[in-house]
Order: C-alpha cells, then structure tokens, then sequence
C-alpha cells in the first residue's frame, strides 16, 4: 500500500495569537506610557471654598506682572528688592513681626498677570517662589468680581 502525502501545506498562524500577541502590546505599551516622570515645581494653589465672607476682610496684597515687570500694590519693583518689599508689607498689614505667624487671611497675596499672556514662566516662577519662601498664601486672579446695582 503506497499512500502519497502531499507537499503542499498551507501554513497559517493560528487566529488565537493575534489577540494574545495585541493584547501583550497594548499592556507593554501602557506600562512604558506611564513611567515617564512629571517635571516642575510642586505649588499648594488654595480652592475657592463658598463660605460667607466677613465684613471685617482686609484687602489682600496684590501682586502683578506683565513683561519683565513686577507691581506690589500698584509700585513697580524689581525682582531684588521684591521679596523685602512683600515681607514689610505682610508685616504692616497683619500686624506682627514673622509672616508665618500671622492668620491666614492676612498672608493672601492675589496674583495676576495684567491679561498679559506672554508674561515668561521663568518669572512667575520666581515670584510666586518668593511669595512662598516669605510664608505668603499664593491666591490667583482669575477674573474679576463685577457688582451691578439697579433700580
């Protein structure tokens, strides 16, 4: 009895792989997505808390930028004698001789930068770095608070 085998063999990979083989990429890929380490400065930036304001709220410091640029209350500083200037400033208003000690309310320092979005990072950073090392509560200006009386 002579049986003839035949040559031709078709030779597929079997269907079952496919999904193993995609299912093991989307995992590698995940993994190696979620490695990569955040860079930059950590910033406590307080939330907006609805509570009922007090009558007796001092107005918080104030601190602008535009380009190059710093204002402490409306007075142009430079950036050297910025941190100085913030500190007596948060001294006079709280009423004490250490900033960290003082209440909260009065260490907010509002920070804006004059709706100019081209003020460089490199300088928020180091006034709102300054404004922390000194013990001041960094506050963001986003937008204005409108009242609008009618009769």
């Amino acid at each position: 009895m002579n049986l003839r085998r035949s040559s031709k063999l078709m030779v597929e990979p079997p269907a079952v792989a496919t999904g193993d083989i995609a299912f093991n990429l989307i995992v590698f890929f995940l993994v190696c997505a979620s490695i990569t380490p955040d860079t930059g400065r950590k910033q406590d930036i307080p939330r907006a808390e609805p509570k009922k304001e007090e009558k007796e709220q001092t107005k918080p410091v104030e601190v602008s930028m535009a380009r190059g640029t710093v204002l402490l209350d409306g007075n142009v500083v430079t950036i050297a004698d910025f941190a100085q200037r913030l500190e007596t400033t948060l001294k006079l208003k709280g009423g004490g001789d250490d900033v960290r000690k003082l209440p909260d309310a009065s260490r907010i320092v509002v920070v804006n930068t004059k709706d100019d979005k081209n003020t460089p990072y490199k300088q928020w950073i180091q006034v709102t770095e300054i404004i922390e090392r000194i013990g001041g509560i960094v506050t963001l200006q986003l937008e204005e608070e409108r009242r609008v009386e009618t009769d």
